[in-house]
């Protein structure tokens, strides 16, 4: 039976964490070590740490923040944003990331996604697609979600799994942060096409919508964010309830 995972996300910006709706109007919600190391004693399963401007300042992750949150955890710790190279990889990881995850250097030079898999082990190479709907299909955007490609975000899912990604972080941009709930048919499409862990993120506003993602879709994690900064449930409660509903979780 597979054991569905739960995943606090830590979006920071100029150091705070912060949460927006659709990838805009941001605020701040609070530190990374602190909210992290909270989010671990409810019972997360994994954190993810994105540097959401990295890309678009054309800067590296903020390495000494990642450093600061990692030597505070126990669970696995996934870093992303600005992570062009191999190198920016390996730095990240000796920063203390347990996974590193890609979106627009994979989607420039997929080749980085095998080079990184071959130097560290697929295990910790996590490709980020963030996608929006585009009549019938969705189309991979990057850079933060403020540049948009022709590719379809299925055959990209994929591609990166052949290339050898060991993960999928997959964010519904038309569902993030409006606390809707998941894009169940992107996120069942994708994790019925791929072998791979798929994270479903974006749009989750209650205990009920990560139910639902996990009794409609293969999704091997749900991804939250809001329900947890503004503290309307625990990680905790969101097992608690999940396991009621006959769901296995860790």
């Amino acid at each position: 039976m597979l054991t569905r995972r739960i995943i606090p996300c830590l979006d920071v910006k100029d150091g705070n964490v912060v949460k927006g709706v659709k990838f805009r109007d941001l605020k701040d919600v609070g530190h990374p070590p602190e909210l992290a190391t909270e989010y671990e004693r409810q019972g997360a399963d994994e954190v993810t740490f994105l540097d959401i401007s990295a890309t678009q300042e054309a800067r590296r992750t903020m390495l000494r923040i990642v450093e600061e949150t990692a030597e505070k955890l126990f669970v696995p710790l996934t870093v992303g944003g600005g992570i062009r190279t191999r190198n920016d990889m390996r730095e990240a990881l000796n920063a203390g990331a347990d996974k590193v995850s890609v979106n627009s250097a994979a989607v420039r030079s997929p080749e980085l996604i095998s080079v990184c898999a071959e130097d560290f082990g697929r295990q910790c190479v996590v490709v980020a697609i963030d996608a929006k709907r585009h009549g019938r299909s969705w189309k991979v955007h990057t850079h933060g979600g403020t540049e948009s490609t022709d590719i379809d975000a299925v055959e990209w899912a994929k591609t990166v799994e052949d290339l050898g990604a060991g993960e999928i972080l997959l964010t519904s941009m038309d569902a993030d942060g409006t606390k809707d709930g998941y894009d169940l048919d992107l996120t069942g499409i994708i994790a019925d096409e791929v072998s791979i862990p798929v994270i479903a993120s974006g749009g989750c506003g209650s205990i009920e919508h990560i139910y639902e993602v996990f009794s409609q879709t293969r999704a091997s994690a749900a991804l939250a964010a809001s329900i947890f900064h503004y503290g309307e449930h625990t990680v905790g409660e969101v097992k608690e309830y999940l396991r009621d509903q006959g769901v296995h979780v860790r």
